[in-house]
C-alpha cells in the first residue's frame, strides 16, 4: 500500500497505518505523507521507507508508482489528508489506474462526491471508505439480526454520538489543539460535527437497517463563540416505510469522550450497542429478560466470527475494526490486481456510502437553515 498524508503528528494516519498492517497481509511501501517535502522524507524515514519510494506530493507519487513494474508499485492507496482534498488525491490515483482506500467524508462537498462517483464507475477500481465502526464484530451481529427479521418490523432508531473535547474552547482561543481545520469552511466543507461524526452516526444506522433516509428536521449550532461551523447537532428523521429516528451528534457534551451507541426498537424486540463497550450487543423484549450477546463465541453470526480473531474474554476493539475494513478492501484489491472477478456483496464501505454521507450532511444543513425545517433527503 501507499499513503498520502498521515505523516508524523497525525492521529488518523497512525490509526490507518496499524490498522492496516495488523494482519500481516499489508505492507507500507510508499508514500506522500506530507504538503512539505522535507516532513514528508522525514515521515519515510520514520517509517523504515526506501527514501526513492517517499514523494514529496501525490502526484509526484502517482507518476513514480505508475512507472514501476506491475509487480513492484503500490496495489492500492490510503488517503488520510484532510477532507478538502479527498477528491483530488482520489481522482488522480484512480485515473492513473490504482484502487483507493479513503477515509471519510467521501469528498469535500455532494458535488464533489457525485463526480467522484462517475470517476470510480469508470475506472472499474475498487474504492473503500473507511467508516470503521462497521468492522466492529458485534456491528455485525446487530446487522444480521436487523436484516434476517429478528428484530420484527423496525420502528425507531436513535444514533447518538456524543463528545466533549471542544467545550472548552470558549472563544477560539484553543482550535488550534482541536484540529482547527475541522471547523474551517474552507478545509472541511459545510458542517464540522455533523460532517466529521454525525456521519458516523448516520453510516451505523443505515449499515446496521438498511433502512433509507426519506426527509428530515435537523438543528445544527455553533455553541462557541467565533466558531464558524456546527459543534452540535439534534435531527429527527423519517425513513421510508415509517420507521422514526432520532440522530445526535455533539462535540461540547461535556463529559463525555466517544460515546457513540445505537438504540433500535422493532415490533418482536429491541437490541442496543454501545461503542465504548463494544464486545456487547444487548438484546431487549417485551416479555421476558433481556440477553447480552457477547464477541467470540459459537453463537453469534458467520461475519461475526468471521472479523474476530480473538477467543470471548480477550477484548478487541477500535484498531481491529479498523483492520476489517482494510482486510475486506484488501480481498476485493487482490481480486482486482489479480484480474480475477470481484467478490459479490463486499463487507465494506463503498462509494455509494461516501455518496449517501454526503447527502445527509448537505440536507442536513439544509434543514437547519430552512424555515420550513422538513427537508427531503438529497442523493
Amino acid at each position: 500500500m501507499g499513503m498520502v498524508g498521515g505523516g508524523r503528528g497525525a492521529f488518523i494516519g497512525a490509526v490507518h497505518r496499524m490498522a492496516a498492517n495488523l494482519d500481516g497481509k499489508i505492507e507500507l511501501v510508499a508514500g506522500a505523507f506530507s504538503s512539505d517535502p522535507k516532513k514528508s522524507k522525514l515521515s519515510g524515514k520514520d517509517f523504515f521507507l526506501n527514501p526513492s519510494r517517499v514523494y514529496g506530493s501525490y502526484q509526484e507519487m502517482a507518476k513514480g508508482e505508475s512507472e514501476l513494474p506491475v509487480g513492484e508499485r503500490i496495489d492500492f492507496v490510503s488517503i488520510v489528508v484532510q477532507n478538502h482534498l479527498h477528491h483530488a488525491v482520489a481522482k488522480h490515483f484512480l485515473e492513473a489506474g490504482f484502487n483507493v482506500i479513503c477515509d471519510k467524508p467521501l469528498a469535500y462537498d455532494l458535488k464533489e462526491a457525485r463526480n467522484l462517483r462517475r470517476i470510480v464507475k469508470k475506472s472499474g477500481k475498487v474504492f473503500a471508505l473507511t467508516h470503521n465502526y462497521t468492522g466492529y464484530p458485534m456491528v455485525k451481529e446487530a446487522r444480521d439480526l436487523a436484516r434476517k427479521g429478528k428484530l420484527g418490523r423496525i420502528l425507531k432508531v436513535v444514533t447518538e454520538y456524543p463528545q466533549g473535547y471542544a467545550v472548552g474552547d470558549i472563544d477560539n482561543k484553543n482550535d488550534g489543539k482541536i484540529a482547527s481545520w475541522r471547523t474551517d469552511p474552507k478545509i472541511a466543507g459545510i458542517s464540522n460535527c455533523i460532517g466529521d461524526i454525525g456521519t458516523h452516526a448516520e453510516n451505523l444506522g443505515a449499515y446496521i437497517t438498511g433502512l433509507e433516509i426519506e426527509e428530515m428536521c435537523a438543528e445544527l449550532t455553533a455553541f462557541i463563540p467565533g466558531r464558524k461551523l456546527d459543534d452540535d447537532g439534534n435531527i429527527l428523521i423519517r425513513y421510508k416505510g415509517g420507521a422514526k429516528g432520532l440522530l445526535y451528534a455533539s462535540q461540547i457534551s461535556n463529559g463525555d469522550e466517544n460515546n457513540l451507541n445505537i438504540r433500535i426498537y422493532g415490533t418482536k424486540a429491541s437490541l442496543e450497542w454501545h461503542q465504548e463497550d463494544p464486545n456487547e450487543l444487548i438484546i431487549k423484549f417485551h416479555d421476558k429478560p433481556r440477553q447480552i450477546l457477547r464477541r467470540g463465541n459459537g453463537y453469534v453470526c458467520n461475519s461475526a466470527k468471521t472479523n474476530t480473531r480473538t477467543p470471548f474474554g480477550h477484548p478487541e476493539a477500535f484498531i481491529e475494526a479498523f483492520a476489517n475494513v482494510y482486510m475486506a478492501a484488501a480481498r476485493s484489491i487482490a481480486a482486482e490486481v489479480a484480474g480475477k472477478k470481484l467478490p459479490e456483496n463486499p463487507d465494506f464501505p463503498t462509494v455509494e456510502d461516501g455518496i449517501r454521507g454526503m447527502a445527509f450532511i448537505a440536507t442536513a444543513v439544509k434543514s437547519s437553515n430552512s424555515k420550513a425545517k422538513w427537508t427531503k433527503m438529497l442523493k
